[in-house]
């Protein structure tokens, strides 16, 4: 027997009524149910790809100088703003170089005046005037510089934010190069998707694309804003990013699917909810001669609300699309009830 009749026989005896209920709601008064006319149309063809929902701003906080952590007052997920104190080094070697550059420009600047009183006598010569000035302004570059590197013992939050990811706490040396936080902007959230090449012709900035967070269970319409103009050498895929609108459901790293279009065809389309699943076959509720007839159906992709159907039904039958789940093969209805 071939796999239609294989088919054939399955379906006969899932939709064969079983019992005296069954013949009894099949032989009953008729059942008011919504009906449907099939319809061929022209429908948008796209092909999906995977990505991650990504902050659109995000900074790896590190240090500029080497030292002990005294203070790291954020835990993960606390709220900052920008200036906020992020962690703060010992800094008592930066300190002692600061104050031995304070009063070595001090000693500095006192030779200087008794220089500038020497030469106005006539006293001292002029050479030695200039090594005198030249000596206190090395000695006032080293005060600055020491006070810069007191600048960077306190480390605070470039911009409003949340503490993403703590790589270090009190205690942990700090090096200029090794990450201490990460901080993101969840304000804005970006969709980020590598795209094949056989794909990418179809995508361009300004563009919306659908873009389906299983997360959430919504549906996001995405503005493209930027799109790689190279594919990376290895997977040989182009990264594009899309802008997402604000949803309260929204986290960075969830996953999604992007529908990229790829063109237009005609495809019939009915409800998800007219679909009935019995084992591994799918049959939707054909309305003829006031009852509900089984058909076997092969589905498609599922785009929202609706299911496309690739073969089982022709464009003007009337399916059953509501109450789908109470009814059985050979029952009498009624459309429009």
């Amino acid at each position: 027997m071939g796999l239609a009749g294989v088919l054939a026989a399955g379906l006969a005896v899932s939709c064969k009524p079983h019992g005296g209920e069954d013949r009894e709601r099949a032989s009953g008064p008729p059942v008011g149910v919504g009906v449907l006319t099939v319809a061929s149309s022209p429908r948008e063809v796209v092909e999906e790809v995977v990505g991650s929902v990504r902050t659109k701003t995000r900074a790896v906080v590190e240090a500029n100088v080497s030292g002990r952590i005294a203070k790291m007052p954020v835990v993960l997920g606390q709220k900052v703003n920008a200036g906020d104190l992020l962690a703060e080094i010992d800094a008592q070697e930066i300190q002692a170089r600061y104050e031995q550059a304070r009063v070595q420009r001090e000693q500095a600047a006192r030779d200087l005046e008794r220089a500038s009183v020497l030469i106005k006598k006539q006293v001292s010569s002029r050479q030695e005037y200039d090594a005198a000035e030249s000596k206190f302004r090395v000695a006032e570059a080293a005060v600055r510089e020491a006070q810069t590197m007191l600048g960077y013992v306190r480390i605070t939050a470039p911009f409003d934010g949340i503490i993403a990811r703590k790589l270090t706490d009190v205690g942990d040396l700090a090096a200029p190069g090794k990450p201490l936080l990460e901080i993101e902007d969840r304000g804005t959230l970006r969709f980020e998707a590598d795209v094949p090449e056989a794909l990418i012709g179809g995508i361009a900035a300004g563009q919306k694309i659908s873009v389906s967070i299983p997360a959430i269970q919504k549906i996001l319409l995405g503005d493209v804003v930027e799109v790689s103009p190279a594919a990376d050498a290895s997977s040989r895929t182009f990264l594009i990013k899309l802008n997402l609108p604000q949803d309260g459901g929204l986290r960075a790293g969830q996953f999604g699917r992007a529908a990229v279009p790829v063109g237009r065809a005609d495809s019939i389309r009915v409800p998800a909810t007219a679909v009935v699943q019995r084992g591994q076959m799918e049959l939707v509720f054909v309305a003829r001669g006031g009852e509900a007839g089984l058909r076997l159906v092969k589905t498609g992709k599922r785009i929202g609300e609706e299911v496309e159907i690739l073969s089982g039904l022709a464009p003007g039958e009337q399916i059953i699309a509501t109450k789908v789940s109470s009814l059985v093969d050979g029952q009498r209805v009624e459309a429009g009830k």
